[in-house]
């Protein structure tokens, strides 16, 4: 066959060489760890989509907001610090664009925070017994923020986009080589699965480990003790009961967590010494109370977590 001739009629080279050029172009660089990020989603766009789920997620009638001074005043306050350490950053200029609002929902069975693109940020009063004062609140916010200047949603949309394109790609790939339907199917499933625990969950867990990273440099840089997120963690795995492999996990295990931070402590220190000191408070206390339904959360398909 000619070259020309199979170049315009190969769905196969059609397909490597549209891949290749997203690539290309959706890549960019993680200024801390010099990790490439696959990019395709605008970050206008997400910051947009950030936005509407955050409405949608406070307008819930079953999402309560808290209302307690107590409760809202530590949580502006570690989030005020928070947040001027990230514009000093080196995400300095996306930290500066981004329309921060931050809220406090009552929910004291719900262990969780989260920040979605654009600065959109969620504390549920569940986290305060693992955070325990507000340096420990300071290292949980970090890390959640890091996940926003850093895109990690964005960049898990474009990696799911790349897989279902390569998916895609296989089946047609597989449907020209004339072989049994069901072993076709067979592969595709396969390949499915090398797919999440060879690309995917790996990815998920690496953006955990660098919101991890940041996030404990942001916290000592805002003038909370960095020590205390290795403390939240083993209060986390004290609290755990039971969690997968981490290979089948979207994040590292409590161990290899709390290793990391370990490692990277010096660094965090350093920027903590340096660093006004906040004034540090204890959380209010919580009674967790059965949960009655599950809390809404943003939609884990568009972001990440």
């Amino acid at each position: 066959m000619p070259i020309l001739r199979w170049v315009a009629t190969d769905r196969r080279f059609f397909f490597c060489v549209l891949l290749l050029n997203i690539l290309i172009a959706g890549c960019q660089t993680n200024p801390y760890t010099q990790r490439y990020q696959l990019l395709l989603m605008p970050s206008g766009q997400m910051n947009q989509m950030g936005a509407a789920q955050y409405s949608e997620v406070l307008q819930d009638p079953n999402v309560v907001i808290s209302k307690d001074p107590q409760e809202i005043e530590p949580v502006k306050r570690v989030a005020a610090r928070i947040i001027e350490a990230a514009k000093r950053s080196k995400y300095g200029e996306v930290a500066k664009e981004f329309d921060w609002e931050v809220t406090v929902i009552k929910d004291d069975n719900t262990k969780n925070a989260w920040a979605l693109p654009g600065g959109k940020i969620a504390v549920y009063t569940g986290i305060f017994p693992m955070a325990k004062n507000e340096a420990g609140l300071a290292a949980i916010m970090g890390h959640e923020v890091v996940h926003a200047l850093a895109e990690h949603g964005g960049e898990r949309m474009s990696q799911g986009l790349v897989a279902q394109f390569g998916m895609t790609a296989a089946a047609i790939v597989l449907s020209t080589q004339g072989q049994n339907p069901a072993l076709n199917a067979l592969a595709m499933q396969a390949m499915g699965l090398g797919v999440q625990t060879g690309v995917l969950l790996p990815f998920s867990r690496k953006h955990e480990s660098e919101a991890d990273y940041i996030g404990l440099l942001l916290a000592g840089d805002a003038g909370y003790d960095p020590r205390e997120a290795i403390h939240i963690w083993e209060r986390m795995a004290a609290a755990s009961d039971g969690a997968p492999p981490e290979f089948l996990s979207t994040h590292p295990a409590h161990e290899t967590r709390i290793a990391d931070l370990t490692k990277w402590m010096p660094e965090a220190m350093e920027l903590y010494e340096k660093a006004p000191k906040a004034p540090v408070a204890n959380l209010p206390l919580i009674t967790p109370s059965p949960p009655q339904r599950p809390p809404q959360q943003p939609n884990a398909a568009r972001f990440r977590q």
